[in-house]
């Protein structure tokens, strides 16, 4: 079963990128949390959003 919220290590495992990546595309908007209290949690369809809004990035560069 997968989880429905990740924490920031897990989620920067997930995508392969370090804290400070995270952190700012979380800053940029790009990437969504949900904050519960000091807990700051990344949903699956949040990183799912960002990998999808990658892939159209890294296609309009294509292009």
């Amino acid at each position: 079963m997968r989880k429905a919220l990740y924490r920031i290590p897990e989620a920067m495992v997930l995508l392969s990128m370090s804290r400070t990546v995270i952190y700012e595309q979380i800053k940029a908007g790009r990437l969504r949390v949900v904050r519960e209290g000091r807990a700051v949690r990344v949903s699956a369809a949040a990183i799912a959003d960002y990998v999808a809004l990658l892939e159209r990035e890294s296609m309009a560069g294509a292009a």
